[in-house]
This record gives C-alpha cells, sequence and structure tokens, in this order.
C-alpha cells in the first residue's frame, strides 16, 4: 500500500521550493524549484503574484516526476510564503499590480509617519508588538494609498504573499496568526485585526482574509480549478499555511509542543534571529511576531546576508569561500539600507584598508559585518525575553543555524567566532517547506504540526562545540559603526 504523501511549498523572494514528504516518516522523497522574477531598482522590488502561482505549478510538477508520487496519494498541501508583502487584487483574485516585496524599501517615510501617527513607538509595541519600518505590510499599503491612490480604491482584497497562494489552492481567503503578526494591523494579544490600525491606514477588513486558529488549520479544500492547474485530485485539505519564519520554526520543532527559547540564526537573502517563547516581548527593532501555533516568535531581520557578501565576493572575483579573517578591515554590507539597525538608505560601508590589506581578508569583513548585525540582534532578543544573553546558561544553549548560509564553511566558522557559542546545523534542509508540510500533515490528520516535525526529526543535526569568541574583531566592527552610523543615517536621504 502506498504510503500518503504531504506538499509542503516554501514560495520565498527568489524562488518556490515544493516538497512531497512521506506523511508518515517525514522522509522527503523529492524537491522542485522554480525561479521568481524579481524588479525593481532605487529600493523597488516587486514580482507578479502570477508568477509565485505558476512556480508553484512547476516545482509541484518537478518534486511530483522526480518522486513517482501519484496524486492519488497526496493527501494535504500547504503554502509557507515570504512575509511583509502587499498583494491588492480586484473583484476576480487577480492582481491589480506586482506584489510590492518585504525587501522594497520606498515605504520607510510611511513607517516613520504611521509611527507618529499612533503616539510613537511605544504605542505600536502595545498594541503589534512591533514599531513600523519599511518592511512590514501597512506602510506598503500606506505607500500605495499616496502613490498609486486608484489602485488602493480599486483593490477588492488586501493579501499576503502566502495568503494569495493559499486563496488560489482553497477558494478561501485566509491567513494564520503568524503570518498576520508582520502586518502591523494585527493584534497579537487579541489575535485579531485591530480596528484602530485599520482606521488609521485607512483599510476596511472586509479587504482582509480571514485568520484561522493556526497554520495547521483546514481552512478549505483543494478546488478543481487548483487541481487541475497542479495535476493534483480536487478535494485534499488545504491548510491556512503561514510566513516562512514561523514555517521554520515548526520544522525545527520548536513550539508549544516542543522547545521554547531556543535560539534559531537563518542565514538567507536577509538574515534573522528568533525563537519560540511564551513571553510576550516588546522592543523597538525587534517584530513581536505570534508563532503559528499559538506561542509567540519574536524576530531581528537584517535585510543583508547572503546576498550581499556573494556581492562583494563577486566584485572583488572571488569565490564566497576564498575568506580570511578580516583584520583591520570592516565592512558593513548595508547594500539594500537597513532594517537592523533602521538605516534604509544606508549603502555598503569600507573602513580600515591598509598596504597590507589582501581582497581575502575584505571578503571576510563582509561575512563579519554580516554576522555581527545578526549577532546584536540576538543579543536584543535575549534581553527582550527577560533572558541575560552572557550569562552562562543562556551561552550554552546552542544557535540553531539555518538557510542557504549553513551550507558555507565559512558562514559557519564566521558565526561560531563571532558570537562564542555552540551550534547545531540541522540535517534536514529546506525546513520551510519541512514545517509547510508538516502544516499539511496537521490539516490532513488533525495532529499539532509542531509533534508532527518533533516526530519526523527534521531540527536533529551536526553539534559543534563553542569556540573562544574573537572579542577583538567584535568590538573593531561594533567602533566602526558608532563612528559611521551619523553617515549611514543621511547616506541616500
Amino acid at each position: 500500500m502506498t504510503s500518503p504523501v504531504v506538499i509542503g511549498v516554501d514560495s520565498s523572494t527568489q524562488s518556490t521550493k515544493t516538497l512531497v514528504v512521506d506523511a508518515d516518516t517525514g522522509r522527503v522523497l523529492a524537491v522542485g524549484r522554480a525561479a521568481h522574477t524579481v524588479l525593481g531598482e532605487a529600493g523597488a522590488r516587486e514580482t507578479d503574484p502570477e508568477v509565485w502561482w505558476e512556480a508553484l505549478r512547476s516545482s509541484l510538477a518537478m518534486a511530483l516526476d522526480s518522486s513517482g508520487t501519484s496524486p492519488a496519494a497526496v493527501a494535504g498541501i500547504a503554502v509557507a510564503g515570504q512575509q511583509h508583502g502587499l498583494v491588492v487584487l480586484d473583484t476576480e483574485g487577480r492582481p491589480l499590480r506586482p506584489a510590492l516585496l518585504w525587501n522594497d524599501t520606498r515605504s520607510a517615510p510611511q513607517a516613520t509617519a504611521l509611527t507618529r501617527a499612533l503616539g510613537g513607538p511605544a504605542a505600536w509595541l502595545e498594541r503589534t508588538g512591533s514599531v513600523p519600518v519599511a518592511s512590514m505590510t501597512a506602510t506598503k499599503w500606506q505607500w500605495l494609498r499616496e502613490h498609486e491612490p486608484a489602485t488602493a480604491e480599486q483593490a477588492a482584497g488586501v493579501r499576503l504573499p502566502h495568503d494569495f497562494l493559499t486563496e488560489r489552492l482553497s477558494g478561501v481567503a485566509a491567513t494564520d496568526p503568524g503570518d498576520a503578526s508582520g502586518t502591523c494591523w494585527y493584534d497579537t494579544t487579541t489575535g485579531a485585526y485591530d480596528p484602530v490600525l485599520l482606521d488609521l491606514v485607512g483599510l476596511d477588513a472586509a479587504r482582509l482574509p480571514v485568520v484561522a486558529a493556526s497554520g495547521a488549520e483546514r481552512v478549505g479544500s483543494l478546488t478543481k480549478q487548483a487541481a487541475d492547474f497542479l495535476g493534483l485530485r480536487p478535494g485534499i485539505p488545504v491548510a491556512a499555511g503561514t510566513g516562512d519564519n514561523m514555517a521554520a520554526a515548526v520544522g525545527l520543532g520548536l513550539g508549544g509542543a516542543g522547545l521554547l527559547d531556543h535560539p534559531v540564526v537563518s542565514l538567507g537573502t536577509s538574515g534573522t534571529v528568533f525563537t519560540a517563547t511564551r513571553a510576550r516581548p516588546a522592543m523597538a527593532g525587534l517584530a513581536g511576531f505570534a508563532a503559528t501555533d499559538g506561542v509567540r516568535l519574536p524576530l531581528g531581520c537584517t535585510l543583508n546576508c547572503t546576498q550581499a557578501v556573494d556581492k562583494v565576493a563577486g566584485l572583488l572575483g572571488l569565490g564566497r569561500d576564498d575568506a580570511r579573517p578580516g583584520g583591520d578591515v570592516v565592512v558593513l554590507p548595508y547594500l539594500d539600507g537597513e532594517r537592523s539597525p533602521d538605516l534604509p538608505h544606508a549603502s555598503g560601508l569600507l573602513t580600515g584598508l591598509r598596504h597590507a590589506t589582501t581582497a581575502h581578508q575584505i571578503l571576510g569583513a563582509a561575512y563579519e559585518g554580516a554576522v555581527f548585525t545578526l549577532l546584536r540582534v540576538l543579543d536584543d532578543l535575549f534581553a527582550a525575553t527577560g533572558l541575560d544573553p552572557h550569562a552562562p546558561d543562556v551561552r550554552e544553549r546552542p544557535l540553531r543555524l539555518i538557510g542557504g548560509g549553513a551550507k558555507g564553511a565559512v558562514w559557519i566558522e564566521t558565526v561560531r567566532r563571532l558570537s562564542g557559542r555552540p551550534l547545531v546545523i540541522p540535517d534536514g534542509e529546506e525546513l520551510v517547506a519541512v514545517g509547510a508540510a508538516a502544516l499539511a500533515a496537521g490539516a490532513a490528520r488533525g495532529e499539532d504540526p509542531v509533534a508532527v516535525a518533533i516526530r519526523w526529526g527534521a531540527g536533529r543535526g551536526r553539534e559543534l562545540p563553542a569556540v573562544r569568541r574573537d572579542v577583538d574583531a567584535w568590538q573593531r566592527i561594533e567602533a566602526a559603526l558608532g563612528e559611521a552610523s551619523g553617515l549611514l543615517a543621511a547616506d541616500g536621504g
């Protein structure tokens, strides 16, 4: 008898990854991939949502074909998507314009204005756990209202990227608490859209999707139209799905049924640090997200991580592994502006050059600058959850290192050297899609998705002991950032 399988989809900024997963064992039977087209310059980052829908189809077809899976064996599907992006739909569910992606920084002025309009950062932290920055959906909606008022007026539906795909699958406009918590119009305390904030940005709640109880809730069934497009059988369960960071937490076994207060560092196009906790942290510079299963998922994000370092390697004519410790050189690779610290108009900075400096050291300094920025946010994350980041028991908790950068030796060693903490490199790959698959299994079987992921064992991995922390490098980068902060804040403003 053929074992049932579930489909987990990771619709990220650059591509869609679709996994076919054995629902009983969690074994990944096949992975399909399809690239996205991202357009824009001078702070603009946009993608036509139809690109995501087509990428889901082609990546799913690749995975099914590679695994030899019959559509009859598919028991459920769930989508995890890049957070914050703004999708506006007409009355027929068609996109009115390309989606504004999370890393589109044009709405920085709107973020500042909205923060002031409510009474400052403390007022936002009290309501949403987050302070508006250019990444957040509410700021993008406000930008649209100001720059394209006719499109905003015409919008019958306002969605996040994963909401758009879930609606295409099920015909139901639904989201989950995790992804909704990244909009800045959702209150993580009440678990509902905040009418005061919706009024502030001129948005009728009727344009928004309903919020499911969790990302594993079955919000509908695969429609015949979607089934025909994807080559699946109609009627299979469609889970609410969630945001990419929330799905990664599920895939790692973090949440109410699993580990709490264990930090994760994700090295991707952006860098993120997060932890599942029962505390409700409220600190400017951190996003007070909800997890998809009822606990909290506070998160800090940097805009510049693997892609920025790869750009520096390309400019130097080096491979990404051709790096050496930076020595006297400091590189702050803020090539797309920066979110943490909040410097949306900043550009990259290189300082400390000497005659003896090598290209390999400059590349190593780019790694160090990116990792330093992330680890500073990690210290804030610990403090916001009531933990001393320098306490011995906290320092002994291993960092779970995920994302594309976690496959790179230089990334791993740079994190070890600058953090002085033990690491766990999970064996499972594509953890966002694995988490989505666990949500699909939860919808199909009524199980807790975190418990499903723990049974699958995706969070287990290679353990690396702590090494002596490179305090000199840390202090050198910290000093350079302090000296340059005024210049970085004004750059491009």
